[in-house]
C-alpha cells in the first residue's frame, strides 16, 4: 500500500544520507589541511566553503543524474560500481603515507598552467585586475583545489547509494541534505583543532 511504500523510501533516504554524511566526514579533515595548508585567513573560509558547497551540490547533481541513467540502460554497472569501491577501499587501508602537500596536487599545477594566480589574498575577491590582466587569487586556487578533492570523494560515495536505490530524486536529495551540514561541522571541527592542536596530527 502507499504507507509501506512511503516506509521503503523514507527509509531509502535516510540511509542514502547516513551513508553521503559519515563518508563526507573525511572531506573536514582534507578541506581543514588544505585551509591550514594554504593559510586561509578564518574570516574567508566561510566563503570558500559556500562556493564549494555550491559547486558540489551542481557536480553531484550531474554526475547522480547521469550515473542513474547509465544504471537503468546498463544495469551491470552496479558491479563495476562495487568493485571500485572495493578498490579504493583497499587502496586508502594499504596507504601508508601520513603527509599531506597540496601543492604536488596535479590540480594546483593544472590550474596555474591555464589560470594566472597571485600569490596573495586580496579580501574576499577570487579575481583582480592586476596590470590590466584579469588574475585569480590565491582564493581561488583554494577554491579549486577545494572542489577537486569534493569530486573525489564524490566518485566514492555516489557508488555506494547506488547501491541503495536508483531513484534520482532519493539520491540526490540524500545528497544534499548531508553536504549542507559539512559547513557547520566544519567550523566546529575547525574551532577543536584550534582548542587541541594535537587533533590536527591525528
Amino acid at each position: 500500500n502507499d504507507w509501506s511504500l512511503a516506509a521503503l523510501q523514507a527509509k531509502k533516504f535516510f540511509t542514502g544520507y547516513l551513508i553521503e554524511l559519515s563518508l563526507s566526514i573525511d572531506n573536514l579533515f582534507v578541506f581543514l589541511l588544505i585551509f591550514t595548508y594554504f593559510r586561509v585567513p578564518k574570516d574567508l573560509r566561510h566563503r570558500v566553503l559556500f562556493w564549494g558547497i555550491m559547486g558540489a551540490l551542481i557536480m553531484r547533481m550531474v554526475m547522480i543524474f547521469a550515473g542513474a541513467e547509465l544504471v537503468e540502460r546498463f544495469h551491470w554497472l552496479i558491479y563495476i560500481f562495487g568493485a571500485f569501491l572495493i578498490y579504493t577501499g583497499l587502496k586508502i587501508f594499504k596507504d601508508t603515507e601520513d603527509d599531506f602537500d597540496p601543492s604536488d596536487a596535479g590540480i594546483v599545477r593544472l590550474a596555474t598552467r591555464f589560470i594566472k594566480i597571485s600569490k596573495e589574498y586580496h579580501g574576499d575577491h577570487f579575481f583582480i585586475l592586476k596590470d590590466g590582466v584579469r588574475t585569480g587569487t590565491l582564493l581561488l586556487l583554494v577554491l579549486i583545489v577545494i572542489e577537486f578533492s569534493d569530486l573525489i570523494f564524490a566518485v566514492d560515495s555516489i557508488p555506494a547509494i547506488f547501491g541503495i536505490t536508483t531513484n534520482k530524486f532519493i539520491v540526490y536529495t540524500s545528497n544534499i541534505f548531508a553536504i549542507l551540514g559539512l559547513r557547520t561541522f566544519f567550523f566546529l571541527l575547525a574551532d577543536l583543532a584550534d582548542r587541541f592542536h594535537y587533533l590536527k596530527i591525528g
